[in-house]
């Protein structure tokens, strides 16, 4: 994989040592990825990721928080939306699109009852909906092939879209 030009501002070049690594050595596909997260008093907490400044959480007045960061199913969305930005910008440059515009806008839908103790069952999202809007001038042939290969390998949409073990454990 060669692109001679910088396009989508991506490090194609990054990108294609990481695919020529895992060919060789298909351990180096497996990774882990890791959160630190502190309560911080009242709804507020804020998790810390490798070096990077505390990302903060909060409830909306409504919820009884404070109102001051976004919430934790809200922060789930934008994860979902980052990831797909990502597939996006790194899809499109392996096959040469210039992307002058991508915006990705989701909602979901989440039932407060067992949050709140009302009632047992499901307590996450009962559906999300992601609206992605390119623009490109590229044939929508093109950009349809793009969508396609780029809902198939988000690791964020598969982990949303999959029932994966999730262990909680007191220590």
């Amino acid at each position: 994989m060669t692109v001679e030009t910088q396009l989508n501002q991506v490090d194609i070049q990054a990108v294609g040592a990481l695919v020529a690594a895992v060919q060789q050595d298909a351990v180096k596909a497996r990774t882990t990825w890791a959160a630190h997260v502190t309560w911080q008093g009242g709804f507020r907490s804020e998790a810390k990721v490798r070096g990077f400044e505390p990302t903060p959480s909060d409830e909306p007045a409504a919820l009884g928080g404070g109102d001051s960061a976004p919430n934790p199913v809200e922060q789930l969305l934008s994860a979902l939306g980052n990831c797909l930005a990502v597939g996006y910008a790194a899809n499109a440059t392996v096959a040469g699109i210039a992307i002058d515009r991508l915006t990705v806008d989701i909602k979901g839908d989440v039932d407060l009852h067992v949050f709140l103790g009302l009632k047992e069952g499901h307590a996450g999202f009962d559906s999300i909906a992601v609206k992605v809007r390119i623009e490109s001038e590229a044939p929508r042939a093109d950009l349809e092939a793009l969508h396609a290969k780029v809902v198939a390998s988000s690791p964020v949409g598969h982990t949303l879209g999959s029932a994966v073990p999730v262990a909680v454990e007191l220590t």
